[in-house]
């Protein structure tokens, strides 16, 4: 076994849920007073929340954090309360996805006879009724269900208007990037999600710094990474202020340590780490789109690099992506469905789109958000490449 700067790697990756979040503490505790009425009352009243902020500023991991606190405080004084966090995205946008899974956490059997989504959030709100449950249900990138259904967020917030005599059962906590897409929803619906608005900052290198040495002292050997490591690689990160980064730049740098056996993880470990990550090529964004998406990636990587601007069109686009279908023997989607995948992947912040005015009319543009359109190519050609290997395998 050859020697590692890790003792354990888990408090490093992007599901870990630490029990203290830095410079989170003063949103923990707003959630903690919005939803008190839960536990001192239970069904008295259902709860919206609404938290914005941009990639890697903590809006996962504290409604995560706060989860498990305020299950923990409901089991402490037996009041049956569950917690659910779904990511809209991993569902496509479907809102049927989302609540067969809220159906399967409840411990319930999905019905065998072909509900609606409608159907289904009766039937879940059936099922809280009849255990007398309180549910907490946060829905993580909602722009991917205001992509493919905007009137799905209707359907949620409506639910307790329906039976305002009845037990309030379901509350609601929606997470999403930028506050612009609630633009697609009705007025009624933006003021009921706003009513209760957390806005996250990006990090500053100091904060950033604090959240890495705590990190540090979980995942390193003591001794295994200096004062000035962790503040290279916070202030590497800072000008972003994603603390997703900060972490992975430090998990990557202890990987260079390990590979050549240093017992120690310098700062010219973390600036090789640097070179290698980018902060849009990451599975993260990456890993969970369709087949479409990624020959829309590509599609649109090409385009970019053959003309050397900022954007393409979308009948650009849609030529290059059908050249790619054609290429990788894969059928490509029709214009409405093309449409609906481009709206998914502008959700993701993955690519950008605007509006430009020509002299026959108005056209849609779009472009890569922040990656070099080169290596956003090659990389969805490997991965596309792994994809057909497989298919021509089975």
């Amino acid at each position: 076994m050859k020697p590692t700067v890790f003792k354990d790697e888990a408090p490093l990756s992007l599901e870990y849920v630490p029990t203290r979040l830095p410079h989170r503490e003063d949103q923990i505790a707003f959630l903690a007073h919005l939803f008190r009425p839960l536990l001192e009352k239970p069904g008295s009243t259902s709860q919206r929340v609404l938290i914005t902020g941009l990639v890697g500023t903590g809006k996962t991991v504290i409604a995560q954090r706060f989860g498990l606190g305020i299950v923990k405080a409901a089991k402490e004084r037996k009041i049956a309360l569950r917690y659910v966090h779904v990511n809209c995205r991993a569902c496509k946008g479907s809102l049927f996805a989302i609540l067969r899974i809220v159906i399967g956490e409840l411990g319930e059997r999905f019905p065998k006879r072909g509900f609606s989504s409608k159907e289904l959030l009766q039937e879940i709100i059936h099922v809280l009724d009849k255990k007398n449950l309180t549910l907490i249900l946060t829905l993580d990138e909602l722009e991917a269900l205001f992509a493919a259904d905007a009137s799905a967020i209707y359907a949620l917030t409506r639910i307790q208007e329906d039976r305002a005599t009845a037990p309030a059962r379901l509350s609601l906590i929606c997470i999403l990037r930028d506050p612009k897409y609630l633009e697609i929803l009705d007025r009624s619906t933006i003021s009921t999600l706003q009513q209760n608005f957390v806005k996250m900052e990006p990090y500053a290198s100091r904060e950033l710094s604090t959240i890495l040495r705590d990190r540090v002292s979980l995942a390193f050997k003591e001794g295994a990474v200096q004062d000035d490591t962790i503040g290279l690689a916070a202030d590497l990160a800072s000008s972003s202020g994603d603390a997703r980064y900060a972490i992975e730049l430090l998990w990557r740098s202890g990987k260079y340590a390990d590979s050549e056996e240093s017992k120690e993880v310098t700062a010219e470990h973390v600036r090789k780490a640097a070179g290698a990550v980018n902060t849009t090529l990451r599975d993260e964004y990456l890993a969970s789109l369709s087949i479409d998406e990624k020959l829309m990636m590509l599609a649109l990587s090409r385009c970019l690099e053959e003309s050397n601007l900022a954007y393409a069109s979308i009948d650009e686009l849609e030529k290059a992506y059908k050249l790619a279908c054609e290429e990788y023997a894969y059928p490509a989607k029709k214009h409405t469905q093309f449409w609906k995948y481009l709206k998914l992947l502008s959700a993701t912040g993955l690519i950008s789109t605007k509006i430009s005015a020509k002299d026959k009319g108005r056209t849609t543009l779009i472009g890569l958000t922040s990656t070099p359109a080169l290596a956003m190519k090659k990389y969805m050609e490997s991965i596309l490449e792994s994809f057909t290997s497989a298919r021509r395998h089975h």
